[in-house]
Formats: C-alpha cells, structure tokens, sequence
C-alpha cells in the first residue's frame, strides 16, 4: 500500500485551486483481483467489504480455477489516489458475481470511466463485466492480471477473443504490485483524457 502521511482534503489543493474528484470503478469477474489492487495502490487504507465464503456460496460461486479462496466481496471497495495536486482518483472495486450486478447501476453513476481486471485463463467470465461497462455507457481499459506462472498472453488474441474495438487500451499487471497497479490505471487516465478532447 502507498504510504502517505495523514492529512486532511484540503491539504492537498494549493489556495485558491479547485481539486477535480474523478470516480473511477474497478471492475472485474469473481476473484479476478479487484480487491486487491485496490489495496495495493490506495493511499489511504482502502475499505473493504470482504467476507468469509460460506458453504452456501460454494453452491453459488464457480471456484474452478481459483481454489483456496475464502473470501469475496459482498458490496464494494473503495480506495483513493491523488495523481496530482489537482486531481483525486476515487476509486470503486464491484462485486464480481452476477447476483451483485443490481448494484453496479448505482455505482456507474458519475463515474468517468472504468479499468477492466481480466483473468487470461477464465477470458468467458469477463464477456458480462464488458457487456455491462458498454451497457452504462463508460469508457474503458483493459488490465490482464498476469498471475504466477501463467503464460504471457498475445496482445493481438487477447483483443480478438474479448472482441474490443481498436482504441480499447491492454494493458498487462500484477495487482498486488503497485507500481504494476499505478500503471494500469494510469493508462486508463490517459484514455479518458483523449475522449474528452
């Protein structure tokens, strides 16, 4: 996590200058790593709506390639990044599972863009995150989460299997790093700003 010392809104906008608060969802299928490169990359401590996975959810949740976890979220993350003196990230992680999707209409709200976390080996699950990004009508970018050990995908078949249009930034990183992190994001930043021009 990005350490930064304590200090309060204001501090972080000179006299007299206006900060611009951007909203930012991170999204993403089930156990794709949202939560995680929230946490990597806040500089304050993120929130985090984790849970322990019940029996229940066994029932519910596909585990198939993702054996060992005991977790997910159940509502959000929420984290920030100031890129500048000028302009704060806020950042929203959703939930990955379809039963979560009624409240991804409210997170959408606002929001200016979204980085999409991919899992090279589970591409299916993300056709319905994509579906719902272009549904709301956000901008967006591509982050394929690069596990270890698992082989470095073709930037060309990545584009083909996900069908993105030819603008759509990718963007290979490792969640838990936040360098990695940082550069994914930025590079949807720079995505959004040339949308606006």
């Amino acid at each position: 996590m990005v350490s930064a010392p304590n200090l309060d809104e204001r501090d972080y906008v000179r006299g007299g200058e206006t900060q611009t608060a951007v909203k930012i969802l991170v999204v993403g299928h089930f156990a794709v790593g949202k939560t995680t490169l929230i946490g990597s990359i806040s500089e304050i401590e993120p929130l985090s709506t984790e849970e322990t996975m019940t029996r229940a959810a066994e029932a519910v949740d596909d585990l198939k390639g993702v054996q060992g976890k005991t977790t997910t979220t159940v509502a959000m993350d929420f984290g920030r990044l100031t890129i500048s003196e000028r302009v704060v990230l806020y950042l929203f992680g959703t939930p990955g599972q379809q039963r979560f999707v009624q409240m991804w209409e409210d997170m959408a709200r606002g929001a200016l863009g979204a980085l999409v976390l991919v899992d090279p080996e589970r591409l299916a699950d993300s056709f319905p995150v994509i579906d719902l990004i272009e549904h709301y009508g956000l901008d967006y970018a591509i982050a394929v989460n690069h596990f270890d050990g698992a082989p470095l995908r073709d930037e060309a078949a990545l584009r083909e299997a996900l069908d993105l249009l030819d603008d759509t930034p990718v963007v290979t990183c490792d969640a838990r790093d936040e360098k990695s992190s940082a550069a994914a994001l930025t590079t949807l930043v720079r995505h959004l700003l040339d949308h606006t021009r």
